[in-house]
């Protein structure tokens, strides 16, 4: 059970393991773009090109669900990034339970956004986890972990598709303990969780006032949505790929300053993020030298 892309990898690793797997769930396919094309979830692509049955119920409830696990008889669901909240009759039913492969070191960023948050939150690692999955917000009991540092310049986009990585070597690793009766599941330690919610585009506009390490992490946490911005000429600049300056030092927030290499910005700290990429509203996305060669900035400009 998964619909995004980083279920792929889990269900990708399931298949060349040579897994029998009896059925995909996953969402209906939606609208995406302008044009509102109607789109399958990623999961849904690979299942069908594997020559395995695709299910996408609107809803688990009203047996619905039941009916699925009925006609495909698992000994043990793997869930990963699904989207829904599976009911407790649902939970119990395969011989093995769900189990769940979550991006995060839990108990900590339990919810939507692990990965994410933990850029923002400027944590120097992250990982994946597989759960034995109850009816709680990933509560479940921990069965096996895998953790990885933190790049210093990493974005949530790069992040994210190496623990997607992780979390198919993990699945493999703890369907292999399963079956070698070697799983010794672990309480989670509520007092340690914390809720990654999911992200949205009132986190974007970027606060100059705010230290450069602030900054720089809300910068490579948005990327690649919601993406961090800021304003010129009332127009919105979306930045990218950013870092800490380690030579510039003693500017006032929001002071803006061309180098070779991008566009250097004063925080509240007197410290510098240096932006390497940017995409001015209705342009494309450009290296920030390139647009400062087009856009001038004033000697002194604070944005």
């Amino acid at each position: 059970m998964g619909t995004p892309d980083f279920a792929v990898e889990p269900l990708k690793a399931l298949i060349e393991n040579n897994y029998d797997v009896c059925g995909v769930v996953t969402q209906p396919d939606k609208p995406v773009g302008r044009k509102a094309v109607l789109t399958a979830p990623p999961v849904k692509v690979v299942a069908q090109d594997a020559g395995i049955r695709v299910y996408q119920p609107q809803t688990l409830k009203n047996g619905e669900g039941i009916e699925i696990l009925k006609e495909t008889n698992p000994d043990v669901v793997i869930v990963v990034a699904y989207g829904k909240i599976l009911p407790k009759d649902f939970l119990d039913f395969p011989q093995y339970g769900c189990i769940n492969i979550h991006g995060s070191l839990l108990p900590k960023y339990r919810g939507a956004a692990p990965i994410q948050r933990c850029v923002l939150d400027g944590e120097k690692y992250a990982g994946v986890t597989s759960m034995q999955m109850d009816v709680g917000l990933d509560t479940g009991d921990m069965l096996l972990k895998m953790q990885t540092e933190i790049g210093e310049n990493e974005t949530s986009g790069e992040l994210f598709d190496r623990v997607a990585v992780m979390g198919a070597e993990l699945l493999v690793k703890t369907l292999d303990a399963l079956e070698k009766g070697e799983l010794k599941p672990e309480k989670q330690n509520d007092a340690e969780s914390n809720y990654a919610a999911m992200l949205d585009k009132t986190m974007s506009p970027v606060d100059w006032n705010k230290p450069a390490q602030i900054v720089h992490n809300q910068i490579r946490g948005l990327d690649p949505w919601p993406v961090a911005l800021t304003y010129l000429d009332g127009k919105t600049l979306k930045l990218f790929s950013s870092e800490l300056s380690k030579e510039l030092n003693g500017g006032k927030a929001g002071e803006a300053k061309a180098l070779k290499n991008g566009l250097a910005v004063f925080c509240g700290d007197g410290k510098a993020v240096v932006i390497k990429e940017v995409q001015f509203e209705g342009k494309k996305r450009m290296n920030a030298a390139d647009f400062l060669r087009g856009h001038p900035l004033a000697e002194g400009f604070c944005f």
